[in-house]
């Protein structure tokens, strides 16, 4: 009963936090620029401006405009592109399972191996292990994407070993494991993004539970080792980890538009990069709330998961 009041809490906090993310992401799209004097140029008739205007809906109240929106998104409608007419979702469908499934196998890899890591290099604390683990880790964390992905091209994709594609090549209709060779760029590139993070914080977290009274005692008792660290240690480090892994899930969903750009993979960002100039704001908006819907979902599941893996936690329900 204490986790549903707690799922209840966060769905409503989460819906308030799109609401306000909404009305931003609204209001900053519409300074974007003249999307009409983008297509029709500067010495467009007045007449035909007006016209144009009404047609796409632009002449209507903000207010009123954005009332409309919001509902569409809630129903499935998030409108249609001001560059060709087409529905939003017709655009960006395909686009975003291209991206989810780059999140998803960024993910798969990086989450697993970060905690690994992380939870072997404070088993051996201090070791030579830890200190070399340590210090790459902090290097990389410093190191924003599109830097981790450039340097990865010049070493793999170019003269120095070109063993792998630069860009991604999959054509349109395609599903995004059709270029595999492709795939692995981007992948290692988002993998080596979020593996510092959550490593860095599992090593601290798993440091702090294998000192605690608990943990003592445990081995007091007389377990076994691994029964110590599998049982006791493991699930009481990962529950404070968990935030940073949802905090670098989300940040997959905006890293990933950067790494898409840079290797030219056909998800979002590519989509993205072509209506920021066009002031083509309802695919901006749309791209913008599926991101921020991303950061939403991710932190709830992250509330629900570290209470349920914490110990300590689950008693105070």
């Amino acid at each position: 009963m204490g986790i549903f009041k707690l799922i209840v809490r966060r769905l409503l906090l989460g819906v308030v936090t799109l609401l306000i993310v909404s009305l931003a992401v609204f209001l900053l799209t519409n300074v974007l620029g003249d999307p009409i004097k983008r297509q029709l140029g500067r010495g467009a008739l007045p007449d035909v401006v007006r016209a144009r205007r009404a047609e796409l809906g632009l002449d209507r109240p903000l207010v009123t405009r954005y009332l409309e929106w919001v509902k569409g998104l809630v129903t499935g409608d998030p409108g249609v592109s001001f560059a060709n007419g087409t529905p939003v979702w017709d655009l960006v469908k395909d686009r975003i399972n291209n991206s989810l499934f780059l999140m998803a196998i960024s993910a798969a890899i990086s989450i697993p191996l970060s905690l690994f890591l992380g939870a072997f290099a404070a088993l051996r604390r201090d070791s030579w292990f830890d200190r070399i683990m340590s210090n790459q880790l902090l290097v990389l964390a410093a190191m924003p994407e599109f830097v981790v992905g450039a340097l990865l091209t010049v070493l793999l994709a170019t003269n120095v070993w070109h063993v792998l594609p630069a860009v991604s090549r999959i054509r349109p209709g395609e599903p995004p494991w059709a270029d595999v060779d492709g795939l692995v760029l981007p992948v290692l590139t988002l993998a080596l993004a979020v593996t510092p993070h959550v490593g860095r914080t599992m090593r601290a977290a798993m440091i702090e539970v294998l000192e605690s009274d608990y943990v003592e005692m445990a081995r007091l008792k007389g377990l076994s080792e691994r029964t110590v660290l599998w049982r006791h240690a493991f699930p009481n480090a990962l529950g404070p980890t968990m935030q940073v892994i949802a905090l670098n899930i989300a940040y997959l969903a905006g890293g990933v538009v950067i790494v898409e750009i840079l290797f030219n993979f056909r998800g979002l960002g590519i989509v993205l990069l072509d209506a920021i100039p066009d002031a083509n704001a309802p695919v901006v908006q749309f791209v913008a709330m599926f991101i921020a819907t991303i950061y939403v979902v991710t932190n709830l599941f992250a509330d629900v998961v570290t209470i349920i893996v914490t110990p300590r936690l689950r008693t105070r329900l």
